[in-house]
């Protein structure tokens, strides 16, 4: 059994402005609306998908997306109902082999504090939903699942540690509570599970940083010729 240090994270309202996600936050007398982490990530290595649809073709990158998706998404369902002691679904043949892959390496999660939970900043303008908050090995942890056909190269996941320093930098805004590490779980289809770890928290303060300055350069420039 997993045990649970819920904190209190209200649930935000999200919508899509010019394919950009934004989520709506109290804020005294109006609602503020700050932008998608994972879409200030994509926006930053959009060059890269660009590149990869013209080289596989736009039918099947999205066939290989579409995939993508529904995989990671019964993966998360999977998660999230175990964490929270709950009975799993039924899903496809291939998220619960994945999902059996992680099992032993969730299995060293405890003391969780939020599940696909919201969380904001509105010093640096940015909002989003955490996959998970908890103790990984005894520490505290921004924790993130991930899915894949096989394990990735290191420097591959670099915008997800970003994503994942971000909702630290959100958590401590809101809460006070600082995270020790930044953890990626990543079951993947040729039957490892990699398990990618930092602690260099500077380090991808650093880059969030710089993300965030190009998400909104970039909206200003193109503000700025229309």
């Amino acid at each position: 059994m997993f045990n649970h240090v819920e904190l209190d994270l209200q649930p935000l309202e999200r919508e899509h402005i010019d394919g950009v996600r934004y989520y709506k936050i109290p804020d005294e007398d109006e609602l503020l609306k700050l932008v998608s982490i994972t879409s200030v990530t994509s926006h930053f290595n959009k060059e890269i998908f660009v590149n990869w649809r013209k080289k596989v073709g736009n039918e099947e990158a999205d066939r290989i997306t579409k995939a993508a998706t529904g995989r990671g998404t019964d993966m998360h369902t999977l998660t999230e109902h175990y964490l929270k002691n709950e009975n799993l679904p039924e899903v496809r043949p291939i998220s619960d082999f994945l999902f059996k892959i992680a099992k032993g390496h969730l299995n060293k999660i405890d003391n969780i504090h939020a599940l696909e939970g919201s969380l904001y900043s509105k010093e640096l303008g940015i909002a989003g939903t955490v996959d998970c908050i908890a103790e990984y090995d005894g520490e505290l942890a921004i924790i993130d699942f991930k899915t894949s056909k096989k394990p990735k190269p290191r420097n591959w996941v670099e915008h997800y540690f970003v994503q994942c320093m971000a909702y630290g930098c959100m958590l401590y805004e809101l809460t006070g509570i600082s995270v020790k590490k930044l953890v990626i779980i990543m079951a993947c289809e040729n039957g490892e599970c990699v398990i990618y770890e930092e602690k260099d928290k500077a380090k991808y303060i650093k880059l969030l940083s710089k993300y965030i300055r190009k998400f909104v350069n970039d909206k200003l420039e193109l503000y700025g010729t229309k």
